[in-house]
């Protein structure tokens, strides 16, 4: 071999391998590709993970990916109660893995500002505008939840899944945003006051019934220390330190003799 047919050789092997890099295309894990001729789809069902090769400038094989993923954005829209609203909400969205070719064909690869984007954005004026500002404050997972099924309802016929739907924040103007504060805060002390007002309640409901329960004590130990005098004594007896008196004047009784009969 002649020294200088080796640089020739080199540059065969390196025109080889960059025309053999040309024409393979790798479909990783959770993709799933199309393969076309002259732009005219070829497959006849998705292709899988694999390594595929295919003629270049002819043929093509193109990659849509199937896992789960993420659309976020922020969409400028009204309330019920026209109150302009800046929504930032975020879309877990993945692709039918059966249906890249319909894909392909009817809406390609820009799926996502073609049919998506407009998808969500008609979602969401179409929700938010059913809800008053102030309650979607509060019930941002149900408006949430609904803008998840209209979606379902326009997307999955596409081959688009929606898999769940958050809303992350909501922009009020600050004046409307100071408005609903001041309300929340309303609300909160008028819900205090009233825990007050049945705390304070039931302390003087508890007051009553001990009044009446000692009342009604006393009423029956009168009665019956009415009918029987020894009882007196008992109750004297009950109450005495058992210390007898230090000095006795007269005719003075001793304390308790004698004043308990049998």
């Amino acid at each position: 071999m002649k020294k200088n047919s080796l640089p020739l050789i080199l540059m065969f092997l390196v025109l080889a391998g960059v025309m053999f890099a040309s024409c393979a295309k790798q479909i990783d894990t959770g993709h799933r590709g199309v393969r076309t001729w002259w732009g005219k789809i070829t497959s006849v069902e998705p292709l899988p993970e694999g390594l595929y090769f295919y003629v270049p400038i002819a043929g093509d094989i193109i990659e849509y990916e199937c896992r789960t993923q993420l659309y976020s954005d922020v969409f400028a829209t009204y309330t019920k109660d026209m109150q302009t609203a800046n929504v930032n909400i975020a879309v877990n969205y993945s692709l039918d893995s059966n249906g890249v070719i319909d894909i392909h064909k009817n809406i390609g690869q820009y799926y996502e500002s073609k049919v998506l984007y407009p998808a969500i954005s008609s979602g969401i004026k179409d929700i938010i505008g059913k809800w008053d500002a102030a309650s979607l404050v509060e019930n941002r997972d149900k408006a949430a939840q609904q803008i998840l099924e209209k979606l379902s309802d326009e997307l999955v016929k596409r081959h688009i899944i929606p898999e769940n739907v958050s809303i992350k924040n909501i922009d009020y103007s600050d004046t409307f945003e100071r408005s609903i504060e001041a309300k929340v805060v309303a609300k909160q002390k008028a819900e205090e006051a009233k825990n007050r007002t049945v705390e304070v309640e039931e302390e003087a409901k508890q007051k009553v019934l001990s009044a009446e329960a000692e009342a009604k004590s006393m009423q029956i130990r009168a009665e019956a220390l009415s009918q029987n005098k020894n009882l007196v004594s008992y109750e004297a007896v009950q109450k005495w330190d058992g210390k007898l008196p230090v000095n006795i004047y007269g005719s003075a009784p001793i304390p308790f003799v004698g004043t308990i009969k049998e």
